[in-house]
């Protein structure tokens, strides 16, 4: 009887320890945290995770710091719910700050707790996610905090490459906080609860004497539209966490594996007469890429990345026959598609992102050049449109590009060009693929022959037609096997399906090195 009493006490004391720990900071701070508009970290966990797969370690975790106080004040698991679950059945590694408990801010034994999955990530070759809701490094430890945020930095640049690392802001990340996330391949923000800055308003008040707000300078809408911090800005915390589940069924678990290949009812073969008639016949008028793209993939589904920062470049992850593909296009209906330092840096991320975990690169190209003017000189479009090019020349997966209507200039070499290493090169009837458009090709080359003419419009005219007739078409570059096909758009999705499929066993290598200089 005494042992079974014995017994019947340490399970409840073992209950009572996960209720408390369950708890968070408690049921005020939860309903101040519910009348922000935001989640639990454990919530968040259950929303973000497939039903009843979540498993928590280091719930009995609390800080070790006696100073200011803070040995009246030990809650268990310290600001952060860890662990690991399943999405869509596959492994992930998560966690999940808990902003009821010191604010989700960060300790040596909050870091410790982080660290630790993703070092079992890394081992066990699976996704990490991390949901972000934290007040910043934990004063009253003082370097004690900053050296964990400096753990977990190097965490993540370890893990790069390695296993997919995605980050979703649900409140404050600020300080040394924003870091980590920047390091991860994709982060998500909810639109008016969630913002990240490295100094907040008051201090740039301070020191620039700029009145803005926290949303301003940091919300979700500013850093995916104007710095280009964030991936995806989010309408609800829901909606965020479903997206990030959608995000990563595009991916492999991590580098040495293929993405998942799911069932599609969408038949290969399907034709689309609409892609004969989408190019307008003026080469100056505008189209939709996202039409093109969407009348290709699988059921129509496309997932865009970066969707409200530059714009004149599309990049993001759709099917082919269930094959994950990721997809990066230039975007006639913004800047008439043109290569900019923005377009140039976020789709050179994103090509290397695919090219780590071996999603390959469908391109459709639709470039009148780089944009020109000295804010951009200034500001190194020269290095930074190099990025995009050192990122399609590195990749290794395969890589196909179909050149829908103009190519020119260096913008042609840029874009997944055969000479850079592109597998299968198509091009529609519309294709021009020449150094520059006729008009300014003409200018040039004809110059004096129309300023001697005595009706240099209709000189010009003439010149202008002869010049595209001969150069404004795929053919030239066809024949020198630049381009391996013309083909009809109707057939496009046929045609790269087949492609795809016979690149799967493509294998392509880099020199030894430790590692390359991008030109960063």
């Amino acid at each position: 009887m005494k042992d079974k009493t014995e017994e019947s006490r340490r399970l409840e004391e073992l209950r009572k320890l996960s209720e408390e720990a369950k708890a968070g900071g408690g049921a005020k701070r939860v309903e101040e945290q519910h009348k922000k508009g935001k989640l639990t970290a454990r919530e968040r966990l259950e929303i973000l995770l497939d039903e009843g797969s979540f498993t928590e370690l280091d719930m009995f975790v609390k800080h070790r710091s006696h100073d200011f106080g803070l040995e009246k004040q030990r809650f268990p698991g310290d600001g952060v719910v860890t662990g690991y679950g399943k999405i869509d059945g596959r492994l992930v590694f998560v966690y999940s700050q808990d902003f009821t408990v010191f604010g989700g801010s960060l300790s040596e034994a909050h870091a410790e707790k982080i660290c630790k999955i993703m070092d079992m990530a890394m081992k066990m070759g699976a996704p990490v996610i991390g949901l972000n809701d934290s007040g910043g490094a934990r004063i009253q430890e003082g370097v004690v905090s900053l050296g964990g945020y400096a753990d977990i930095f190097l965490k993540n640049t370890l893990a790069s490459g390695v296993v997919p690392q995605i980050s979703a802001v649900m409140g404050p990340s600020a300080g040394g906080a924003v870091y980590s996330p920047a390091i991860t391949d994709f982060i998500f923000m909810v639109k008016n609860t969630s913002y990240m800055f490295v100094t907040g308003p008051n201090v740039v008040k301070t020191v620039t004497h700029e009145d803005v707000s926290f949303e301003e300078l940091g919300g979700a809408v500013t850093h995916a539209t104007k710095s280009g911090v964030a991936h995806f800005a989010s309408e609800s915390e829901a909606e965020c966490l479903v997206g990030i589940r959608n995000l990563l069924s595009y991916m492999p678990q991590n580098y040495r594996e293929d993405p998942p290949r799911l069932k599609t009812n969408d038949r290969p073969d399907r034709v689309e007469e609409a892609l004969n008639t989408l190019i307008p016949d003026s080469p100056t008028r505008p189209y939709d890429m996202k039409d093109v793209i969407r009348l290709i993939v699988d059921d129509g589904r496309f997932t865009e990345v970066h969707e409200l920062y530059a714009q004149n470049i599309i990049v993001g992850f759709g099917r082919l026959d269930g094959r994950s593909v990721g997809v990066i296009a230039n975007q006639p209906a913004v800047l008439a598609g043109v290569l900019d330092i923005d377009a140039s840096t976020k789709a050179a991320r994103f090509v290397r992102f695919c090219d780590a975990f071996n999603v390959p690169l469908l391109v459709f190209e639709d470039v009148p050049g780089f944009l020109p003017g000295t804010d951009q000189e200034w500001r190194g479009i020269i290095k930074n449109g190099a990025k995009l090019l050192y990122a399609f020349s590195e990749a290794t997966v395969p890589k196909i590009t179909v050149i829908t209507r103009k190519a020119y200039g260096g913008a042609y070499d840029v874009m997944n060009s055969k000479h850079i290493r592109g597998d299968m090169n198509f091009a529609w009837p519309t294709a021009e693929i020449a150094v520059m458009g006729p008009r300014g090709a003409v200018e040039i080359i004809f110059k004096r022959e129309i300023e001697k003419a005595s009706d240099r419009d209709e000189m010009e005219a003439k010149l202008i037609s002869d010049y595209t007739s001969k150069f404004a078409n795929p053919y030239i570059a066809a024949e020198r096997g630049y381009i391996d096909e013309v083909i009809e758009p109707a057939k496009t999705r046929a045609k790269l399906i087949r492609s795809f499929e016979m690149l799967e066993s493509k294998v392509d290598t880099n020199p030894k090195k430790k590692h390359g200089n991008i030109p960063l």
